[in-house]
This record gives structure tokens, sequence and C-alpha cells, in this order.
């Protein structure tokens, strides 16, 4: 129905704030024909052009002026009589004509019941025609509008104000709205319904004629709260709406908002609609808008937004596979793959999905059809392609086969070139001169600025706005609602990983080197240790355990959480019932580099750590590197870490879905994740009934799209003996080793290089994940050649002493002085040689 009325504009340089109405009225001017043009495609309104001209036949000149205005979006042309749009029909095919008349009485029967009327007498209205009421009195518009027809008034006589501060002659937008709407509520209220210019619903909400005056007043989103007044949408939080359209249903009895939502999204739980978070292509544009600001240094995306070439190549690319799918499911997976880089280009070049869409509805507006061919070029290659003879797979598998199976690339270590089992084994390369330039500014505004900056980064890059950056113990119950099934799989993983890691304390070691010379070492807990539990893609409450539980047992005084918020500003509950089992004193709100550097310095209410412990993705890892090699931080780390990796050693013994399950689990911890399978002597076929179990699995996961993606970079290595399997797991050096091999026991003492290991067909990485007793925060990315995981002694630091008789003294003083002789330092020496002159060993 839209909104009931039509402004009618001698110009359309008068066009302004009644934009809300959507669609105007405009007077043909041949002499304009462009400007008229320009206005139809860029305004965003349905536009109406009255021709105005009397004369029998349309020539040439008025043709192409009309073929000019279809194209570019007018929605009708009016024409005065049915000679002169008969001759404008023949001319352009498909012409959008509506028809003014005298009087409703008078309409030619040759102009179908579809076609709009526009006319001064519409006292003979029929409902099922679209009438527009010309040069109305401003006493009827009440009436002409509760009867369904649309009065046509001048633009300078309708205002966007409010009826009572009008003058006379001037029509309030908020009026003519109120004469069409209906409502069956007892309070009176309109049910109103909220969309973003992508027509995508935002939330239900009421209004009342004062909220609907005020909307229109302000171009601003305003309704009508049931129990508070007038609701002004973000004057509180921020997320405001500038107001696009208002438009009724065919019944009248719901309105709808058309608006531009800013901030966290429409629902007040920090989603970008009340009916939870986008999906598809809405979904798909927030997150490139996200990334074309945020994207890390040296990562694919922002390589993407910054070289033009590669994204060129990639539409290209992905448009030539489209042509080449051959069935439902892979022409969709290839048309998915085209619409996420042509939206990259799109986010690149400021063009939003409702830029697409406006283009789109202006090419379903043209009446002039394309020749309906393609550029040479593009046909010669089409038809190159068609000759191709047909391509024989070979036992090597793609990343991913003509189906969208989901598959690991297969590589026969035997035979491959050196290159290819490189590429294998190779990570992911992670620039840290690109990433430090993001991180840098991080921490010196967190240096600098304390809570003020963590707040502002919290509210950046975790789209929340927080009263305070960290949550005092005790924590509030509230924030620990959890099932009892829950607490209870919390309660006994904290138990396991307790009993575990108090094993671990280290008692006091003494020897007698020599005669006289006793030797010792003690541990002491480092006393302020930071934890930081990732968000992200995932909440990980089990790192928070396997973190917290060995700072308890080490019996460290001061434990500090960190993690970022949900768009509530809360965290999983989870997380923090583990804070409060193991005695923390305070959560940092807040995740990233700027929770590493807040408890690396310390703010105003973050308290300075001297370790920090965790693992996180590359921003983190960055930060923790940066401050463990200041000195003016003084704070150490456990280890560098990056995506998580599992290497499963598997041979003809092992059950595919167990090698599938193992596989999968770490897949969908990211897309950047390592997925490695060793296959040892196994054939062909028994590794293609892995391949199918992965494919299974991977279906019936919720994360599916991130599991797809990490296994298409993710490889099978064939080897023909367990030595080579475990040969090429130590040059690997994996953070989870898996072993689904017969007599896995006996392969133990040939590990040399992994993070943990899991033994056997019933040991899967999960459980190590959560409930075993082992600790799963681990060195990643080849780091376990040289680091080992987070353990008790990670959150002790070990302090040595000596005790040194007279006999001692005798036993070594001579040596102390030859050293420290040769060496030139003769304090040493004398503090020695006082000694033994007294003793009468000199």
């Amino acid at each position: 129905m839209g909104f009931p009325v039509l402004p009618y504009y001698p110009d359309v340089s008068e066009i302004g704030p009644l934009n809300v109405v959507g669609s105007a009225l405009i007077s043909y001017d041949s002499s304009k024909v462009d400007s008229l043009a320009a206005f139809s495609k860029t305004s965003g309104l349905s536009v109406y052009v009255d021709l105005n001209i009397e004369s029998e036949s349309a020539d040439e000149n008025l043709i192409t002026s009309l073929l000019s205005l279809f194209n570019n979006g007018v929605l009708y042309v009016v024409v005065t009589n049915v000679a002169l749009g008969t001759d404008i029909l023949a001319k352009i095919p498909n012409a959008r004509l509506a028809y003014k008349v005298a009087s409703l009485a008078s309409i030619p029967a040759e102009i179908p019941e579809s076609v709009p009327i526009f006319a001064k007498d519409v006292s003979a209205a029929s409902s099922s025609r679209t009438v527009f009421a010309l040069s109305p009195a401003s006493e009827d518009l009440s009436a002409l509008i509760k009867k369904n027809i649309t009065p046509v008034v001048i633009a300078s006589d309708l205002s966007t104000e409010y009826a009572e501060t009008l003058p006379a002659g001037k029509v309030a937008l908020a009026d003519l709205l109120s004469y069409a709407i209906t409502t069956d509520r007892n309070d009176g209220l309109y049910t109103t319904l909220v969309t973003g210019t992508d027509n995508q619903s935002l939330g239900l909400v009421y209004s009342s004629y004062k909220s609907l005056a005020e909307a229109i007043k302000t171009g601003t989103g305003v309704y009508q709260s049931r129990k508070h007044g007038l609701w002004y949408k973000g004057a509180t939080s921020g997320s405001t709406q500038t107001l696009q359209r208002i438009d009724l249903d065919c019944d009248g009895d719901c309105i709808r908002f058309v608006v531009i939502q800013a901030g966290t999204g429409f629902c007040h739980l920090g989603t970008a609609s009340c009916f939870g978070k986008d999906s598809g292509l809405s979904a798909l544009e927030s997150v490139l808008n996200e990334r074309l600001q945020n994207a890390p240094a040296g990562s694919y995306t922002k390589r993407l937004f910054d070289d033009e070439a590669l994204l060129n190549a990639k539409i290209k690319e992905e448009a030539e596979e489209l042509t080449e799918a051959t069935d439902k499911d892979e022409v969709a997976w290839e048309a998915a793959d085209l619409f996420y880089f042509a939206l990259a280009r799109c986010a690149k070049y400021g063009v939003s999905i409702s830029d697409i869409e406006r283009n789109l509805d202006m090419k379903s507006l043209k009446v002039t059809r394309r020749k309906g061919d393609a550029k040479p070029k593009f046909i010669e290659a089409a038809k190159a392609q068609t000759a191709k003879p047909e391509v024989v797979k070979t036992e090597v598998a793609p990343v991913a086969e003509s189906d969208g199976r989901i598959v690991m690339t297969r590589v026969i270590a035997a035979s491959a070139p050196s290159a290819d089992l490189e590429k294998a084994l190779k990570r992911p390369n992670q620039k840290t001169s690109d990433i430090m330039k993001l991180v840098n500014p991080i921490i010196d505004a967190v240096k600098a600025k304390g809570d003020a900056a963590l707040l502002e980064l919290t509210a950046k890059f975790d789209k929340v706005q927080l009263a305070s950056p960290v949550l005092e113990a005790p924590f509030p119950p509230e924030l620990m609602n959890l099932t009892e099934d829950v607490k209870r799989a919390i309660d006994i993983s904290v138990e396991n990983v307790r009993v575990f890691h108090t094993a671990q304390l280290t008692s006091k070691m003494e020897v007698e080197t020599c005669a006289g010379v006793r030797c010792s070492r003690f541990a002491r807990p480092v006393e302020k240790v930071g934890l930081y539990i990732p968000g992200g893609t995932a909440v990980l409450p089990s790192t928070a355990l396997m973190l917290g539980v060995p700072a308890n047992v080490a019996g460290c005084e001061e434990i500090i959480f960190a993690s970022p918020p949900g768009p509530d500003g809360k965290l999983t509950p989870e997380v923090v019932y583990v804070a409060h089992k193991v005695g923390a004193k305070k959560i940092v709100l807040a995740g990233g580099a700027q929770a590493i550097a807040a408890m690396a310095y310390g703010t105003e209410s973050v308290p300075k750590v001297d370790k920090i412990m965790g693992p996180g993705n590359q921003f983190v890892t960055a930060a923790k590197m940066y401050v463990s090699n200041d000195t003016t931080a003084l704070c150490g780390i456990d280890m560098p870490a990056g995506p998580s990796e599992v290497l499963v050693v598997a041979d003809a013994f092992a059950d595919p879905d167990f090698v599938a399950s193992d596989l999968l689990s770490q897949a969908e911890h990211g897309v950047d994740s390592q997925v490695i399978l060793v296959a040892v002597g196994m054939t062909s076929e028994q590794i293609d009934k892995i391949d199918e179990a992965v494919h299974r699995q991977a279906l019936e996961l919720p994360r599916v799209d991130i599991v797809r993606k990490c296994i298409a970079h993710s490889y099978t290595i064939v080897v023909d003996t367990y030595a080579d399997a475990l040969a090429m797991s130590n040059r690997y050096a994996p953070e989870h080793l898996i072993l689904q091999i017969e007599d896995a026991e006996s392969y133990v003492d040939s590990v040399t290089n992994a993070g943990s290991v899991f033994v056997g067909a019933y040991s899967p990485e999960s459980c190590g994940d959560y409930s075993s007793g082992t600790n799963h925060t681990l060195p990643t990315y080849g780091y376990a050649r040289m680091y080992s995981g987070v353990n008790t002694s990670t959150f002790q630091k070990f302090i040595t002493s000596q005790v040194v008789t007279p006999k001692g003294l005798q036993s070594i003083g001579k040596a102390v002085m030859d050293l420290a002789a040769v060496e030139g330092l003769d304090a040493h020496r004398n503090a020695v040689k006082i000694r033994m002159e007294k003793l009468g060993y000199l």
C-alpha cells in the first residue's frame, strides 16, 4: 500500500525530508530529461512522471526521452489520452503507463484494471483499481485515504512538522498516515515492523500518532513503548536508526519502518535483529565490512582488500569454476564462492547489498532489452572449454572434488616431490612485522590510558560498551547459572586436572657436590599470574580450568582471568564458575592484545601480573611475545602459541570413524587449524573409507563451514612404515599427536617432539581437552621442539641455594680463586682469599 500520499514536485531539486513517503510525481520537461533520469536512478523513490502532452502521437525525440526514463527506473509515465498511450506502447514494448482522466466514470474500456488512474473526479472509485486523486481539497484528504484513494498533493504543501504548528494550507505527513492506519488493540497502538534497507526484519514494535509524528519530524526511529512512553531507539545504547521510509501493508493494519541501523544492532542482546544473527548475504556483508577495517596485516582477507590484482583474479577464477560446475550442490558451492569474492570487492569500494539490490530493481524496470550475447573472447573460451576431453582423475585426491565433498589432499610420501611434502607439513605464514604494526598501538594505548583505553578497545573489537573493565570476586551467583550436568562435568574435570598437576609438585632437591658443599633447589609459586581464556568463534571454559587449576595447585597468590565479553557484556557462566572454583581475584572483561597489555603493565582496575599464560590468536601471541621482551613490563609468558593442530598416525587396524572424528575435532577450531593424517601402509581403498567418514561426519556438524575450509588445506600423507610415520611426526612436532595404530603404546618412546600424545583407539584428543587430567594448553606451530605444554612448574619458579662449610671452602676455594683471576675479577678472588687466610688454608 505504501505511504497514503503522492507528493507532486514541479522541480526535482525541491525533494528533501519528504523522502520518507517513498514516492514522487514529477512533471516532464524535455529539456531536463537527463536530470530526471539521474534523479530516478539515485533517489531510491518510486517515481511517476506526468507527461503533460496532449498530442495524438509520440515523435522519435519523445520516445528516446521516455526510453531513458524507463531504463533509469521511472516506475510509471502518466499519459493524458489513450491514443498517445497506444502510440507509446507500439514504439516502447513493456512501457509502464498510467492514465490521466477527467473522472473515474469516463475511463476508456480498453484500459485494464491493473493500470493506475489519475483523476480529478474520483467519486466513482473502484476498490480493485489503483487510483490517485488530482488536486484534492485539504478537507477531502481523510475521506479519500479511507476509501483507499491516494491524494496527489503539491510537495510544498506537505510538512514533516507537527500539525498544530503548521500554517493554514499545510498538511502534516503524520496526519495523512493516521487516516490510513487501523488497529484492533485496546490501547490504540499500531503494530510496527522494523526492517533494514535490505528488507531483513529487525524486530516488532508499536507506534502511536505521537511517535509517528516524532519519527517523521526527526528522521529517526521513534516508537511507543507500552510502559515508558516515547522510545527514541538508540538514545541510551548508541544503536540509533536513520529513518528511510514508512510503508503500510495492504490492509493498513501494520506499519513498516525501513531504517539504517547503527551500532551493535536492533536487539538489546546485541544481535542485528530480534530474530537472532544475520544469515546469508547480510551476514557475509557484515563480516566483510568488519574485516575491511580490522583484518590483520598479512591475512588472506587483508591481502584481498589491498591487492587489486589478487581480488580480480579470484573473482575470475570463481566465475570460471561456476561455469564448470555440473550438479546442484557444486553449483551452489561455487556460486557462494563467487558471491564471497564479489562482495569483498563491493565492500572495498563501499558498495552495500542495498546498492546492489537497487541496481537489480533498476534492471528489472528497463524496457530496452540486451542483445543477448557475450563478448567474443568469452564466447571463444566457452567453446574451447566444452570441447575439452574428459579428464580422468588420478589417485591423488584434489582439495575439493566436483561433487563438493569435504576431503583432504592425499600425498604419497615415497613418490611425491619433496616440495609437495614440504607444502603438506608447512604451517600458514605469519608475518610478525605486519602483525606488530597493529599490536603496538594497542599496547601503547593501554600503557598510556589504562582503563579508558581498555573500555574503548573492547567497544571497538568486541562491540560492547562496559561500565568497568573488570569483574571482581566474589562473583555474583547469577553469573554462574549452570545446569547440574554442566556443573558436574566441570567439577569432575577440575578434580582430575588437580590430581595430575598435584603429582607434579616438586619437593626440595639437595645434593652434596663435594665434601662440605651442599647445593639445593626448591620451588616457589609465581605470585601474580594472568590467565588468558580466548573467545571468538568458540567459548572455551575448558581453557579456564586448564590454566586455573595448576595455578591454584602451585599456590599462586593472585590469579587474574582475562576473557572477551559477549555482545551482552557478560562472560559465559562456565568461565565465571571456574574462576570462582580456582579462587581468581578478578576477571578482565577484554580480549586480544589489549587484555595482554592490561595484565602485563597494569591499569587502574587491572593489577599487574608477573607471568601470563594461555592460548590465543596471532595478535594475542604477538602481544605476549612483546611484553615478555619489554623490560619495563617485567612479565614472563608460558610459550608462543598459534592455531590448533593435530597429527593422527593410523594404520589398517584403525577404525575409519574414529580417525575421522579425531581429525574433525581439531578442524572445527578454525579455518587456520592444521589437520594431518599419516597413513601407515594403507591402501587407497582403506584411505577412501576415512575420507568418506570425514565427509559424512562433517556434514552433521554445526561448524561445517569452518571444517570445510580447514579440510581444504589439510593433508593425508601415505608412508610405508611405522618408523617413517614417527619420523614424519617428529619433523612436524604437532600440538596433538594421536596414535591409532596396532600396539600403540610401544611407539610412545619414539616420540621426541609433541605437545601431548593420545595413545590407542580409545584415547581421543577430546579427553585431554577436558577431563583426563593432562593439560590442553600446548605448544603449536612447531614449538613442541623446544617448549613443554602448561604444567604445574609453569606456575612456579625454582630457586637454588648452597651451604659451604670450612671444609667445603678448602675443597673448592683454590679453584674459585684461579678462575676469578683468569677473568680479572679481583674482588671475587679476594672474597674467597680472605676467608681461606683466616682459616689458615693459604
